[in-house]
């Protein structure tokens, strides 16, 4: 069990030395005009949007450190097949295409035949999906699977509720209800996930060397790609994940968060005390899986991330409107928690989860508010010193992207994650791709989160729809009627900057300038000719994708295949 009491003072220390450098330099900058109500709100809003960003320099810099200690660190529970309980796989469907889920899962299967333990594990797909053409495509898809190669020991059992009460959480719930009693174990997948038998294996390993956890999960990064809007999101996502979940996980412990799948938890435990309660007015909650980690620490249980990202994996959104589509439902359903940080029986870091949930998605909205501030202080013509802007502009972008910065210099500081990931001079090209990528995208998707916000607060429902994951092309017409909203506030934004002052214009190029090319930069990296130049020259390509690319037919190689551009 791991437990250290007041290991959250250090992080919170670091968050608030980081917090007073920048608020100092905003102080700074404003100093020498007269403080009305645009520098006010412009304080305001940072102030707000400080305490993310101070975790994330917290988080970045214990990781770090604890992944330089972690290298000499003892391994992992073997992955071997020995004494296993009942174990359920669950694939939770709603309106998804099981011809893309189905050959994943037969994979796992299979390699857990392999490794001899395909008699501990029962697959099951349990669908949602309502739509009677969807339905007969489901059990079109699952004879087609049973009818080809694969474990007989395990057939692929299928479980469809009539009605979706309580989303995929409800889902998975009633299966327990119903069959859990069979089970020990349970391994939740999503629609899109792929692991392999040891990483599986190695989860079941923890749960009966830990009778304490009550949910087990790995890391999780994307599959190989070759469309550009993946491929140069998750070489970042996987950068800065690893150290991110490394701090975190030293001073939150056992009470880590949950993602809600490629996670093992333990049957009896999640039923008794995960139960999703209703949100007031009777609604369901939506995103279910920190709900269900803090109901669980607070029945004293543990919830535990394994700093491990080996043979976990996940699709990310082929591009950018897909990335929007989906940022805004998670946006909508952690905005939820507002009404759940007083429900008995949490402990104090169960309710932190809650609130850190919550900061993810508002420190977007919060520094739109902050640029539009700053526009009306320059359009007023009110003195701002230039140093401390400068400065600020520099430290404040440094410290979100810390925990991924220091992702990268970990990397760049072996020889063998180097050779890894193609050597140093495609890793440092890699990394310049991103981070100009990284800074784009998140000055469009700070706007999108603000609009998302918004529609909510006008009281338009956020839809649940089933997510796209194939790859594709994003044509100039799609980009445009999409972004441009984004296009625009960027060029008034930009604009009203540069009436004050060339240093005005240049402190909020990177936001203004994000926007200003969102329509491009959604065309761009759907584009399956640079998608196919960037795999081919071997920029932000991952291990797995070195290491599997040769081998066609195989699993990870079968998706390395060009996007289709959009008519």
């Amino acid at each position: 069990m791991i437990r250290r009491p007041g290991a959250w003072l250090v992080p919170l220390l670091i968050g608030l030395l980081t917090a007073a450098g920048l608020s100092g330099l905003l102080w700074a900058a404003l100093a020498p005009g007269k403080f009305g109500v645009w520098q006010s709100l412009a304080m305001a809003s940072f102030l707000a949007a400080v305490p993310w960003t101070g975790l994330c320099v917290g988080n970045g810099v214990i990781g770090f450190v604890v992944g330089i200690a972690s290298r000499r660190a003892p391994a992992l529970p073997p992955a071997d097949a020995a004494g296993l309980p009942r174990i359920a796989i669950l694939v939770a469907v709603r309106n998804e295409d099981l011809t893309q889920v189905l050959p994943p899962l037969g994979r796992l299967l299979a390699g857990l035949a392999a490794a001899g333990a395909g008699g501990a594990f029962a697959p099951w797909i349990l669908s949602d999906t309502t739509d009677p053409a969807a339905i007969a495509d489901e059990y079109a898809a699952l004879e087609a699977f049973a009818a080809g190669p694969g474990d007989a020991s395990a057939p692929i059992r299928y479980r469809r509720r009539p009605r979706n009460d309580g989303f995929k959480a409800g889902n998975i719930m009633d299966f327990l209800d119903q069959h859990g009693g069979e089970f020990e174990f349970a391994l939740v997948l999503d629609a899109d996930s792929e692991m392999s038998a040891a990483a599986v294996l190695r989860l079941a390993r923890v749960l009966l060397s830990a009778p304490h956890l009550a949910i087990v999960q790995h890391l999780t990064v994307g599959l190989p790609a070759t469309a550009a809007f993946p491929r140069l999101f998750q070489f970042g996502m996987r950068a800065g994940m690893r150290v991110w979940a490394a701090g975190q996980d030293w001073w939150q412990g056992d009470q880590g968060p949950y993602w809600g799948h490629n996670a093992m938890l333990r049957v009896a435990a999640f039923r008794a005390h995960a139960r999703l309660p209703r949100l007031p007015g009777g609604e369901a909650i939506l995103s279910h899986d920190q709900v269900e980690a803090a109901l669980l620490c607070g029945a004293g249980w543990g919830v535990r991330v394994l700093v491990d990202e080996d043979g976990s994996f996940e699709v990310n959104p082929p591009a950018l409107p897909e990335f929007m589509r989906r940022d805004a439902r998670w946006l909508a359903g952690n905005l939820q928690y507002r009404h759940l940080l007083r429900l008995p029986g949490l402990r104090k870091m169960g309710r932190w989860q809650l609130l850190q949930a919550m900061l993810l998605f508002t420190g977007g909205p919060l520094a739109v508010v902050f640029a539009a501030a700053c526009a009306m202080i320059s359009l007023q013509g009110d003195q701002v010193a230039a140093g401390p802007a400068l400065a600020l502009a520099l430290a404040w972008p440094l410290a979100l992207y810390l925990p991924k910065l220091a992702g990268y210099a970990a990397l760049l500081g072996s020889a063998g994650d180097r050779s890894a990931y193609g050597g140093a001079r495609r890793v440092v090209l890699g990394i310049g791709l991103e981070i100009i990528f990284s800074l784009l995208i998140d000055a469009v998707m700070a706007f999108a989160k603000t609009a998302a916000l918004v529609r909510l607060a006008l009281g338009r429902s956020q839809r649940w729809p089933a997510q796209n994951r194939s790859q594709r092309g994003v044509g100039w017409a799609e980009a445009a009627g999409l972004l441009w909203p984004q296009t625009l506030f960027g060029l008034l934004l930009f604009a009203a900057l540069s009436a004050g002052s060339w240093r005005a214009a240049l402190v909020g190029l990177p936001l203004a300038g994000g926007l200003v090319v969102a329509i491009p930069l959604a065309a761009l990296t759907a584009a399956p000719g640079f998608g196919a130049w960037l795999a081919r020259h071997g920029l932000a390509a991952t291990p797995e994708e070195r290491a599997l690319r040769p081998a066609p037919g195989s699993g990870f190689a079968a998706r390395l295949k060009p996007a289709k551009s959009a008519r």
